[in-house]
């Protein structure tokens, strides 16, 4: 691990001004569950000069759980585990309660926080390896060395001729398929965007993985209350049943008037550069009821513009199973 200033922020406002006031170009990250932070430091992937700990800031609303009948706020440094135990979550959005007791273990769950999450780093093997030059998601313009390598896990959705890294996270997927939206707070000031903006697909720069400015720090997600958040599942299949990353996941979320789709959400994880919306499957269920052969339809849409690898191709049809399993999950929850 490299030297590093490290500095203790007591208030949003100060967490900003020491990740933005040091010198010019000087790289700042912000410190609190640091499941993912520290582990890239420890492998020499991630080099901040300045780390910002933000954990006293928990005693803000970055750290609790708000909810009325319009919305859910969650802020950004509640731990994941507490998310997924909060009855209001459990209850209203299953979707999101389920999409964090499906990831990691219970100890990084009770670390985590929600904000941390939806920002993890990919888990590519050519990323995380200094060993390997040509990553142009960590080196840019050196090449990428999953295209013609082991790329099993890589992304088969969203991908680029620089970078087929999989977006690793899980909470992601439950976002964007509620159209949550995430507030920022940075050196000019707090906005807010919807969710779905948050990421950026590689395209000819994958070292630029969100659309957030220099010494910005997420604060928020708001989720609306919709008549689909409780007809909502997350469906993940993985190579084992617990401490373990997607193969493929689907997040759900649908709103039927006698069995026949009004609204649906799809959202799909393991399987693409960046948190997933399939909103051209979700076109081809509407007014339509969830069965076998309109699930399986909305499926073929969904991945018809995947480009697999040497390696990857059989996501394309575990992704559509894995889809096909959570609409018609959905369907028959009794809401």
């Amino acid at each position: 691990m490299r030297p590093f200033i490290f500095e203790r922020a007591d208030s949003p406002a100060a967490a900003i001004l020491a990740a933005a006031g040091r010198a010019p170009g000087a790289e700042a990250q912000f410190l609190a569950g640091g499941t993912t932070l520290i582990d890239l430091m420890k492998l020499d992937v991630m080099r901040p000069e300045i780390v910002v700990d933000i954990n006293a800031l928990e005693r803000t609303p970055l750290g609790r759980i708000e909810a009325d009948a319009s919305r859910l706020r969650l802020g950004a440094l509640v731990r994941m585990a507490d998310a997924a135990d909060h009855p209001v979550v459990r209850r209203d959005y299953p979707v999101i309660a389920q999409s964090l007791m499906l990831a990691a273990s219970p100890q990084l769950r009770n670390m985590g926080t929600l904000g941390g999450n939806v920002l993890q780093r990919t888990r590519c093997t050519y990323f995380r390896d200094v060993s390997y030059g040509a990553c142009n998601k960590r080196n840019p313009g050196s090449g990428c060395a999953a295209m013609d390598g082991v790329n099993r896990m890589h992304a088969v959705l969203g991908t680029s001729d620089h970078c087929i890294a999989t977006y690793p996270g899980d909470f992601a997927q439950a976002l964007i398929a509620l159209d949550a939206n995430v507030e920022v707070a940075g050196p000019t000031g707090v906005r807010g965007l919807p969710f779905s903006a948050l990421h950026r697909m590689p395209g000819d720069a994958p070292d630029v993985e969100t659309t957030l400015r220099p010494g910005e720090i997420i604060s928020s997600f708001f989720i609306p209350a919709t008549p689909w958040t409780r007809r909502s599942i997350f469906v993940k299949v993985r190579d084992r049943e617990s401490y373990e990353f997607a193969v493929a996941s689907a997040a759900v979320a649908l709103d039927l008037v006698d069995g026949v789709v009004r609204t649906s959400r799809i959202a799909l994880g393991g399987l693409a550069t960046v948190p997933w919306r399939a909103e051209r499957a979700e076109e081809t269920l509407r007014g339509k009821p969830v069965n076998e052969e309109n699930a399986r339809a909305a499926s073929e849409v969904a991945f018809a513009e995947a480009r697999p690898r040497e390696h990857n191709a059989f996501k394309v049809e575990l992704g559509k199973r894995t889809l096909v399993r959570a609409l018609q999950g959905a369907a028959a929850l009794p809401v």
